[in-house]
């Protein structure tokens, strides 16, 4: 099912993004001029080989990195013009991070894993409690609060993940490998919620991914190639719920 675009004004923007790393002849050069559109309401998968350039995008995206030139662009606002507050703000209140790995405190709950990025924003704990479990409700987990992860399967793991992604309801999830760490069936059953989450909650997604199966539920596809789109493997979904 193809992503759905509910603004026509762009969500974001990069223009002419690039990104080096070291100086002189140790210069890495992993982003070169990327221009880059993302409407409201996408889901793009960001796909391409190891050092081509994907991960760094997503580093940017995420506010984690900034770039070396070029600008990017957040509803309007010119990112590079942010102080590392503000980027940082902007991370907290407009992003949510889903990652292979899960990165889940091993000794703390379900639920007090989901409640983590409200507690960094200062909501009361009655209202954090409240959106912690609709959060686990909402992936399927109503019941599996007070488990600690190694107590949950890796699939379970991973819904966890994202609840806490979509507990703070940002406008931008970024998926880094979600699937990588899953067997078949769990994989297709992370992808139908991510697909869900897309269409039901407007949520824009951008999601790397080496497995093409996976990249197919999204709505967009783009490929990095040496620190650049390729525009020859641009392509749409082919997979429909």
């Amino acid at each position: 099912m193809n992503s759905i675009v509910y603004n026509s004004q762009p969500l974001i923007v990069f223009k002419k993004v690039s990104k080096v790393y070291g100086r002189g002849g140790a210069a890495v050069h992993a982003l070169r001029g990327v221009d880059l559109t993302i409407m409201p309401g996408e889901f793009v998968a960001v796909m391409g080989p190891s050092g081509s350039g994907k991960s760094t995008c997503m580093n940017i995206l995420g506010c984690l990195d900034t770039p070396t030139s070029g600008d990017y662009v957040f509803e309007g606002i010119y990112v590079g013009n942010l102080s590392r507050d503000q980027r940082a703000l902007l991370r907290r209140h407009y992003l949510g991070f889903i990652f292979q790995g899960f990165n889940l405190l091993h000794r703390t709950s379900a639920l007090e894993n989901v409640e983590l990025p409200l507690i960094y924003r200062g909501t009361p704990l009655e209202e954090r409690r409240r959106r912690g479990l609709a959060a686990l409700a909402a992936v399927g987990l109503a019941g599996w609060e007070s488990h600690t992860p190694g107590e949950l399967s890796g699939g379970q793991q991973q819904r966890v993940a994202i609840a806490r992604a979509i507990v703070t309801e940002p406008k931008v999830l970024l998926a880094d490998e979600p699937t990588g760490n899953l067997d078949s069936e769990r994989s297709r059953e992370i992808m139908e919620l991510l697909t869900t989450f897309n269409r039901e909650n407007h949520i824009t997604i951008l999601m790397v991914t080496h497995e093409a199966d996976m990249a197919a539920y999204s709505g967009r596809q783009i490929c990095f190639r040496d620190g650049r789109i390729d525009e020859n493997q641009m392509v749409k979904s082919r997979v429909a719920l």
